[in-house]
C-alpha cells in the first residue's frame, strides 16, 4: 500500500509539473514519490524480470545510455529509462514511478539508469544491477566532486558492492578507470579503441590524468584519442592500460552524420559524428555483450539511434542548419571545438555558458578549453547565457576576432547569430547544462524543437 501511494503521489506530480510548464516531471516526482516511501526505487526494480543496468561517468552517459535502451527494446523487451538525464537517484525513481501502473508494480523487463558518479553507490545498493558502466572521469564541477582520485575512490566502493554476478564494464583506454577495474576483486569487461589513424600526437594541455596513480611518474602513451583516453603505460612498470576485451578498430568518422568501427569481428555504425561517440558506440556494445546479446543484432538495431536530445541535435530554421551539443567541462568542450571544425568545418558559433548548480559555480575552467582554434576558422562567435561576459573576456585572450559582445539573453543571441549567417549555412550551438536546457526550451516555444520528454 505505501508504495502504490508513492508511486500515484509520483505520478500527479510529474502530470501537474508539465501540464502548468514547470518542467518535464523528471526530478521531482521522485523526490515525492521518496518522501512517501524511501524504498519505493528498491521495490520497484524488484519487478523487473530482466534486471537494472547503471551508467556512469563523466562525459556520453546520455547517449550511452540511450543506445542501450535500444538494444533491450529491440529483443523486444519493455525498458525503463532516465531518458531526459536526471541522473541523480530522485532522477531514476522518478523514471520507474512514471511507468509503474497505480498498483504500484513494474510491468517491465529491463531499467537503463544513467547515474552521476557521486550517485553510483546509493544506485548499486538500490537497484542492485546486472552491470555497471564506467565510460571516463575528466575533470568536471570540481565544486561539487573534488579531483578525480576521489570519484574514482567513490566508483571502486559502488562497483565492489555489485550482487553476486553483476558485471563491471570498464573503459580501458582512461588511467583513472584503469585503476578502478586493477583493484577489483572481480575482473571487469573492458573495452577501447585500437586504432592509431585516427589518434592525436600528444595530449591536450587540459588532460586531467597525465600521472601513474601507483608511483607518479609521469605516463607515456603511444596512442591519445580523446582527452586523457589512450594506450598508456608508467615508464617505471608499475601501471599500463589493460588489455582490452573489446577493442574498436578500422574507425571511421563521416563528417558528424555517422561513425562506423569494427568490434569482435562485426561492423558497426550509428548516426552520430565524433570521435568521442566511437568510445559510446564502443560502451554500449561492450555492455550487450555483458547482457549476452549478439553482435549481429546489436549492429542492425545501432544504426538506427538517432542523438540524444541537445547532444548533437540538429534542426533548421529560417533557412539555415543548427547543431546543438553539450559541452560542460574542459574535455568535452575541446573535443566539440575539435570535431564541429574537422568534421564539418564550422565556422558559425552560438556558446552558452551559465553556472548554475547543476553546472558548477567555478567558470574558470573555460581557461582549460582551447578556444584558440576558432581564432583563423569562425566567421561568427555569440557569447551568451549568464556568463557571457567571462565567455567574451576568454575569447578575446583567445584573439578570436569573430567574436560578437556577449549577449546574455540565449534567445536574442541566437537570432543575433542567425542573422549573422547566410542562408544555406551551418550553426553550432555548444552550451553548458542548464545554457542548453534553456536554449532548448526557447526552441520548443519557437516550434523548432519537442519538448525534450516527448524526445
Amino acid at each position: 500500500m505505501r508504495r502504490a501511494l508513492a508511486v500515484m503521489a509520483g505520478k500527479a506530480t510529474g502530470n501537474l509539473s508539465r501540464l502548468t510548464g514547470r518542467g518535464g516531471g523528471t526530478t521531482f516526482p521522485g523526490d515525492v514519490a521518496r518522501a512517501l516511501d524511501p524504498q519505493v526505487l528498491r521495490k520497484l526494480t524488484s519487478d523487473l524480470k530482466g534486471g537494472t543496468v547503471l551508467i556512469t561517468g563523466t562525459n556520453g552517459k546520455t547517449t550511452t545510455a540511450r543506445l542501450v535502451a535500444a538494444l533491450l527494446e529491440g529483443l523486444p523487451a519493455r525498458v525503463v529509462a532516465n531518458r531526459a538525464g536526471a541522473n541523480l537517484i530522485y532522477g531514476a525513481t522518478a523514471a520507474a514511478v512514471a511507468r509503474a501502473g497505480l498498483n504500484g508494480r513494474l510491468d517491465a523487463e529491463w531499467a537503463v539508469f544513467e547515474i552521476d558518479e557521486a550517485t553510483l553507490p546509493k544506485a548499486v545498493e538500490e537497484t542492485r544491477p546486472k552491470a555497471v558502466l564506467v565510460g571516463n572521469l575528466f575533470r568536471d564541477q570540481l565544486d561539487r566532486y573534488g579531483e578525480l582520485e576521489l570519484l574514482a575512490m567513490t566508483i571502486e566502493r559502488a562497483l565492489e558492492a555489485m550482487p553476486a554476478g553483476g558485471q563491471a564494464v570498464l573503459n580501458a583506454d582512461d588511467p583513472r578507470v584503469g585503476q578502478i577495474g586493477l583493484s577489483l576483486s572481480r575482473p571487469p569487461l573492458w573495452y577501447g579503441i585500437e586504432d592509431p589513424g585516427v589518434a592525436v600526437g600528444e595530449l591536450p594541455h587540459a588532460a586531467d590524468a597525465r600521472t601513474c596513480p601507483r608511483c607518479g611518474a609521469a605516463l607515456e602513451f603511444a596512442a591519445v584519442y580523446v582527452g586523457h583516453d589512450g594506450d598508456y603505460r608508467c615508464p617505471n612498470g608499475d601501471f599500463a592500460r589493460p588489455r582490452p576485451d573489446l577493442a574498436a578498430t578500422d574507425v571511421r568518422l563521416e563528417g558528424l552524420d555517422r561513425i562506423q568501427l569494427t568490434a569482435a569481428g562485426t561492423r558497426l555504425g550509428v548516426a552520430l559524428g565524433g570521435l568521442y561517440n566511437a568510445y559510446n558506440l564502443m560502451a554500449a556494445f561492450a555492455l550487450g555483450r555483458a547482457l549476452g546479446l549478439k553482435p549481429d543484432y546489436m549492429a542492425e538495431r545501432l544504426k538506427h539511434v538517432e542523438a540524444a536530445f541537445g547532444r548533437q541535435e540538429r534542426f533548421e530554421a529560417r533557412g539555415r542548419r543548427f547543431t546543438m551539443m553539450l559541452a560542460k567541462n574542459p574535455t568535452g568542450f575541446n573535443e566539440i571545438l575539435r570535431e564541429s571544425i574537422r568534421l564539418a568545418g564550422g565556422r558559425h558559433y552560438l556558446v552558452g555558458l551559465n553556472d548554475r548548480l547543476a553546472d558548477g559555480r567555478d567558470v574558470s575552467w573555460i581557461w582549460d578549453v582551447d578556444f584558440e582554434v576558432l581564432k583563423d576558422q569562425a566567421a561568427v562567435v555569440v557569447p551568451s547565457g549568464d556568463r557571457a561576459y567571462d565567455m567574451a573576456v576568454r575569447l578575446k585572450y583567445a584573439a578570436v576576432a569573430a567574436a560578437r559582445p556577449p549577449e546574455p539573453d540565449l534567445g536574442r543571441a541566437l537570432d543575433e547569430l542567425i542573422e549573422a549567417m547566410p542562408e544555406g549555412a551551418d550553426g553550432f550551438l555548444l552550451c553548458t547544462y542548464t545554457a542548453m536546457l534553456d536554449l532548448r526550451g526557447l526552441l520548443v516555444r519557437r516550434g523548432w524543437l519537442r519538448p525534450y520528454w516527448a524526445t
